[in-house]
């Protein structure tokens, strides 16, 4: 059953522009108007806006250069609300390992930016949740707008 639910996200999201690409399992990826920089800074400033904690930004790409190796423009942007995760925890305890949230914002080999984030779908079959429906929604919808906004 879960099978054919996430086949229908998936279609559905596919069909609605939501999806741009597939990055891998369990993942939504969006492309970006916006350079690697430029759709981090504007996420993290629609988190700040919104009240959502921002607890890091882990800039990859510096952090290679530390160290002399090369690495294309990659961010990672952990945040979370409680009155988000905590729901969601509640229905699987496991689900905590996957929290809080993270946006991935990098740069495939074409120059191309990209947003990509956990799909909650994927979530809901990894950790066995079952009879949340509801908050895994309302989570879907949250990450798919923040991306979007970021990312147009």
């Amino acid at each position: 059953m879960i099978k054919y639910i996430s086949a229908s996200i998936l279609a559905l999201s596919l069909s609605s522009g939501l999806i741009a690409d597939d990055h891998g399992v369990g993942l939504v990826s969006i492309k970006s108007q916006h350079t690697v920089k430029q759709t981090a800074d504007r996420f993290e400033t629609i988190l700040k806006k919104k009240g959502i904690n921002v607890f890091a930004r882990v800039d990859h790409e510096q952090n290679a250069e530390k160290v002399a190796l090369k690495l294309v423009p990659t961010q990672v942007i952990i945040f979370g609300n409680p009155k988000v995760g905590t729901p969601l925890m509640q229905c699987s305890k496991t689900v905590a390992i996957d929290l809080p949230q993270k946006a991935l914002f990098w740069q495939d080999d074409k120059g191309q930016a990209w947003v990509t984030y956990n799909a909650p779908a994927h979530l809901k079959e990894r950790h066995a949740i079952k009879g949340c429906d509801q908050v895994i929604t309302k989570i879907s919808n949250v990450l798919a707008n923040l991306t979007r906004a970021a990312a147009n």
